[in-house]
């Protein structure tokens, strides 16, 4: 016969605070992309918390060479800011954009949701599928809520793989042209002649875009 439990100690009990901070650092530097606090939670023990020892890693890797950050709702480890130089052989190029696709991105993320329509308004010229595929495909931006209007057209919205990629805890704090510039996403060339077509193509939006300016001033 089981013998009869005479304390409070709890049938699951969930590690000490500092095990779960091993374990939270453990599944940041093995994961290839950021991590949620529900996905974190999901792996660990019954009784732990994740978003508790989070805060306690973040304090003990502040200052240090690997920094603990939020990427929107998730969180990643990365290189200290001030030491990228030490990591430049070993980045990849990154794919340049059409002009057509920088001046996208830039509206969708400072005035998301928005419609294509709404986009095309503000640019003064078609969005062309081509340039939303592109971004689509770089799932820097991802498809939003349908908007209660007349045909209740669907919206865009930045993605979490966006917001990493710029550093950034949220859309509310957008790259400018020094950050484009030093990502190799944006290049200084001259605007379109007086007889430039009004379309959305890359030839032409090889040129300064028209509004391109104001959407990522400095």
């Amino acid at each position: 016969m089981a013998e009869d439990r005479d304390d409070d100690t709890p049938l699951f009990e969930a590690p000490p605070i500092a095990e779960q901070e091993r374990m939270c650092e453990a599944m940041l530097f093995a994961s290839a992309t950021p991590l949620t606090v529900a996905e974190m939670a999901a792996r660990m023990p019954r009784g732990c918390d994740p978003a508790e020892a989070l805060m306690h890693l973040r304090r003990r890797y502040a200052g240090r060479g690997v920094h603990l950050v939020r990427v929107g709702d998730a969180w990643a480890m990365r290189t200290a800011p001030d030491l990228g130089f030490l990591m430049q052989e070993e980045r990849v190029e990154t794919r340049k954009l059409s002009r057509a696709a920088i001046e996208t991105l830039a509206i969708i993320a400072y005035h998301q949701p928005i419609t294509r329509a709404e986009i095309e308004e503000i640019r003064g010229v078609s969005v062309s599928r081509g340039t939303v595929d592109q971004l689509l495909d770089l799932d820097w931006i991802r498809f939003g809520r349908r908007k209660m209007t007349p045909g209740r057209p669907v919206t865009f919205v930045v993605t979490q793989e966006f917001l990493d990629h710029f550093g950034l805890e949220s859309a509310r704090d957008l790259p400018g042209l020094k950050e484009l510039r030093a990502a190799g996403l944006l290049e200084s060339r001259p605007a379109p002649g007086p007889g430039a077509e009004n379309r959305d193509n890359d030839e032409q939006e090889e040129g300064a875009a028209p509004g391109q300016s104001e959407l990522f001033e400095d």
